[in-house]
């Protein structure tokens, strides 16, 4: 089953999916006020069990979807993690022995089917699909053996990017990685049980049809239980927190020319498993 954040009738919530909607269950469980707080109480079983049996209650067309987890302490995104994203920068290095790494903000992301923005300040918008893991378990110095047990969830991600602002100074990002609604996480939470969820997984992100980018998750540079470790050695990773694994080669800076997003197209990113998150472009 899946677990999605929604807002409906002036009030975010959220539920299971279901065929042809959701199934409402936030006021079942009052002291569980998101998703987050579901993940830090193990209640993805309760919710399950909840939602067994019951009609839709919020049909396909009548709620907006949100970003899953809408508070998460810390979302923390890995750069270059695919061997072709590292062929892409034409330095003649091997990849590093440790992974890039950086934040985003909440509010830099929206939820599924709704548009990302685009700002006046540049046209620069970019895509970049990923798997996001989202934390059950915290802790502090995580053995890569014990790694994938502090997992809850899995969701997707399509990392937007501001690419000229991304050089806006000496050797940072955030500036292009943070600009309001630039990127989109969702549509759900998939309950993660078993490590082949995201061992080698395909990942695809289309845009207006046409597959831009396609690498599974077992060539990655850096696996994901490698990031859990890395990452809790210097800051505690708490329940809700999310880590953006990475993107394949394809985004729309490395055209010649580069395929900027503009107004009316629609991209998608899609992984085995997880389903498709999709989402429109809009000016601001």
């Amino acid at each position: 089953m899946r677990f999605a954040t929604f807002t409906a009738d002036g009030r975010q919530q959220y539920g299971a999916v279901a065929d042809g909607g959701l199934i409402a269950l936030s006021d079942d469980f009052p002291l569980w006020k998101t998703l987050r707080d579901v993940i830090d109480n193990y209640g993805f079983f309760a919710l399950e069990a909840a939602a067994t049996g019951r009609a839709v209650s919020q049909p396909d067309g009548s709620f907006r979807w949100d970003i899953p987890v809408p508070n998460p302490e810390k979302i923390i995104c890995v750069g270059v993690n695919f061997p072709d994203r590292n062929a892409e920068y034409k330095d003649g290095q091997d990849a590093p022995p440790n992974m890039s790494l950086f934040i985003r903000f909440p509010r830099s992301f929206v939820g599924h089917e709704t548009p990302l923005t685009r700002p006046p300040e540049t046209p620069q918008l970019d895509y970049e699909g990923e798997i996001a893991i989202v934390i059950g378990k915290g802790g502090r110095r995580i053995a890569q053996a014990d790694a994938l047990d502090h997992i809850a969830a899995i969701t997707l991600c399509n990392e937007g990017t501001l690419r000229d602002w991304v050089r806006h100074a000496k050797f940072n990002v955030t500036q292009g990685k943070n600009w309001d609604g630039s990127g989109a996480m969702g549509p759900w939470l998939v309950p993660f049980t078993d490590p082949a969820q995201i061992a080698d997984v395909g990942l695809e992100a289309r845009v207006n049809g046409d597959v831009r980018q396609k690498d599974r998750t077992g060539r990655m540079l850096f696996p994901v239980a490698r990031q859990i470790e890395y990452i809790s050695t210097f800051t505690t990773l708490v329940p809700g927190d999310i880590i953006v694994t990475g993107t394949p080669t394809g985004a729309g800076a490395r055209f010649d020319p580069p395929i900027w997003l503009v107004p009316g197209d629609v991209i998608e990113v899609e992984a085995q498993g997880i389903g498709t998150l999709r989402n429109g472009v809009i000016d601001e």
